[in-house]
């Protein structure tokens, strides 16, 4: 009687295992499903939004191309009354998404897409303070079409103007501008690491060479990094950056200046020039124009509970308006 009891125990034991092993492969199998489901819609919501805002900044391009052909044709200048300076208002793309056989119109991922664009010619270059210049072999060991870098001091007072207006420590600029020399004339002679910091490409990098977070906050309106010598659009520009540009010039006149062109976009330097008090106060399309070539593209595109924005700097050369850069981040 005892080894049939014990033989009934080990059965009903073994019989127990089984089923925790059955339920526990089951619930794993379930989870594998589950995963790989969840896996296949994320990769096809970061599919889907790729492709939207890769169509998006497309039609920001052909936007930008279409103005260009109306500035070669009419010669029109750049402002903020044209179609690229409107930022499209959140829409509802859900529609076009693409929807499985499981899925149908009501289930389908919500999408919701909104951008704009900005002219960054409508703020100071913070790398025109740095120039280079090519040599014609005159110092030692400097043969013809040496490149030399040197700070440009009239930018320079630009920037330093922008900085007082903006309440912000001048000493701060001066050490960032000499850290962006040392840079620039070690990109060009000496391949190999250095202490100096990397060169800015972007506003927020301006880190690197000293600036704090509170500066470019406040900078942000009226200053960019782009990677060649800029002009300020006087259609677009701030009246801080306008006055800063213009030495003798203050903010209620740069301000007037403002007023002005919204009422009628300036066509030439000229035009803007005969609206300025008579003195020292002149115009120089060395340093401002009424066109623009580079434009920062944002989009912003709305799935479900997450959003996905990006931003690109596109350049504009004649009718080809290609990218310099592009980023893209997620949050919730």
């Amino acid at each position: 009687m005892n080894a049939k009891r014990r033989q009934q125990g080990a059965a009903l034991l073994l019989a127990m295992l089984t089923v925790t092993l059955v339920a526990a492969l089951a619930a794993s199998a379930l989870w594998q499903q589950w995963r790989a489901l969840e896996i296949e819609r994320a990769e096809r919501q970061r599919a889907q939004a790729a492709w939207i805002l890769a169509g998006a900044l497309d039609w920001a391009r052909l936007i930008l191309r279409e103005d260009a052909r109306g500035n070669q044709t009419n010669g029109n200048p750049d402002h903020l009354g044209e179609p690229w300076a409107l930022p499209l208002e959140e829409a509802r793309l859900s529609s076009f998404l693409a929807a499985d056989r499981d899925n149908n119109a009501d289930s389908a991922l919500e999408a919701f897409l909104s951008g704009e664009m900005t002219d960054l010619q409508s703020r100071l270059n913070f790398n025109n303070a740095v120039r280079q210049t090519v040599g014609q072999g005159s110092g030692q060991g400097q043969g013809p079409g040496t490149r030399q870098v040197e700070i440009s001091e009239p930018d320079l007072d630009i920037l330093r103007r922008l900085y007082e207006q903006l309440g912000l420590p001048v000493s701060e600029l001066d050490a960032a501008v000499n850290e962006l020399l040392a840079s620039t004339r070690l990109a060009l002679s000496d391949p190999l690491p250095s202490r100096t910091a990397l060169l800015p490409a972007k506003l927020s990098q301006l880190s690197w060479l000293g600036l704090s977070p509170q500066s470019l906050a406040r900078l942000e309106p009226h200053l960019t990094v782009l990677p060649q010598r800029t002009t300020l659009n006087l259609n677009t520009a701030s009246a801080e950056a306008i006055a800063a540009s213009l030495p003798g010039l203050d903010l209620a006149q740069a301000r007037q200046l403002v007023s002005a062109r919204e009422r009628k976009p300036f066509r030439a330097i000229a035009e803007a020039q005969r609206l300025l008090p008579e003195g020292p106060v002149t115009l120089s399309d060395q340093y401002h124009g009424v066109r623009s070539a580079y434009f920062e593209v944002r989009g912003r595109l709305r799935l479900d509970d997450t959003i996905i924005e990006e931003r690109s700097l596109v350049v504009r050369q004649a009718l080809d308006v290609r990218i310099v850069w592009r980023e893209r981040f997620t949050r919730r």
